[in-house]
């Protein structure tokens, strides 16, 4: 009796392992990589597109060029040589800063910052985003691509609101590099002082009247 049961057993698990070997690839569970187990939201443009605010910028750029033209012909090459050599100053930012948006994209978990930031967030939320505004170093080539980031990963409006506002105001490479050599700390502390609350009560604003 030990005998037929210990074949009937080894007959039972080959039959086991025949059926599995048999199964479609996809319904076996294979394991999970960090990408396939992040959570971001993948909303930002891919392709190449022309929305509103980019007519309308071709739009001006064609009707200067024709004023240009009409008031000398060689004013347009003039003007667009000039232009075009800003691209050495805006590209070895513009390129990092797009990179450090898509790191920053994939690294932030969606439900993290829907939790603490999204809908149901409260004040906390929109005085920790004012805080992080006026913490955020570097011009708009850092804090906008981190703005989109924030909210393609669930930020509500409020605390976007707020935390634009705050580094608008309190940029603080901009103080330190800028405002306080050519104007004085003495300035500086007024008007940080007079517009401290701004922030904070432009995301309060957002949050009370604005429904998503």
């Amino acid at each position: 009796m030990s005998g037929s049961s210990t074949t009937i057993t080894r007959t039972v698990s080959f039959v086991r392992i025949v059926r599995r070997m048999r199964e479609p690839a996809q319904t076996r569970r294979l394991p999970i990589s960090i990408a396939q187990r992040l959570s971001y939201n993948a909303r930002m443009p891919r392709a190449f597109g022309l929305d509103l605010s980019a007519l309308v910028l071709l739009v001006l750029a064609l009707v200067a060029t024709a004023v240009a033209y009409w008031r000398d012909p060689g004013l347009p090459y003039l003007g667009a040589k000039s232009g075009l050599s800003m691209i050495w100053f805006i590209v070895p930012r513009l390129v990092p800063a797009l990179i450090l948006a898509g790191m920053l994209q994939v690294l932030i978990p969606q439900e993290t910052v829907a939790r603490y930031f999204g809908q149901k967030s409260g004040m906390a939320a929109i005085v920790a985003a004012a805080m992080a505004g006026m913490l955020t170093p570097g011009g708009p080539m850092v804090s906008v691509p981190l703005l989109v980031v924030l909210a393609n990963s669930g930020m509500a409006l409020g605390p976007l609101v707020a935390y634009m506002t705050s580094w608008s105001l309190f940029g603080i490479q901009r103080i330190i590099a800028w405002e306080a050599p050519l104007m004085g700390w003495h300035f500086v502390m007024v008007r940080a002082v007079s517009s401290l609350a701004f922030p904070v009560l432009a995301g309060w604003l957002v949050k009370m009247y604005y429904h998503e």
